[in-house]
């Protein structure tokens, strides 16, 4: 987000001029890193979440099927509190 707005201040709202460097390109191309970047972190971040609900949604079934946990009480367990 900050290449986007440091881009957009660059390509707009600069009036200055710098030997040998077009502002509104260098602005125009920080702008359009930073909407990139945002988009990959966005794909990454949707992809960490699916895998982590998927993963919650099945933690209880695998762990105690693979026997390395007791199964949690039942309710016909006397010990069970409420």
């Amino acid at each position: 987000m900050l290449l986007i707005a440091i881009g957009a201040i660059l390509r707009y709202a600069t009036s200055f001029d710098v030997s040998g460097v077009d502002i509104d390109t260098v602005g125009l191309i920080l702008m359009i890193v930073g909407i990139v970047a945002f988009v990959i972190a966005l794909v990454y971040e949707i992809a960490y979440l699916g895998e982590r609900s998927r993963y919650a949604r099945y933690w209880g079934r695998d762990r105690y099927a693979a026997g390395r946990y007791d199964a949690p009480p039942g309710p016909e367990d006397p010990t069970r509190r409420y």
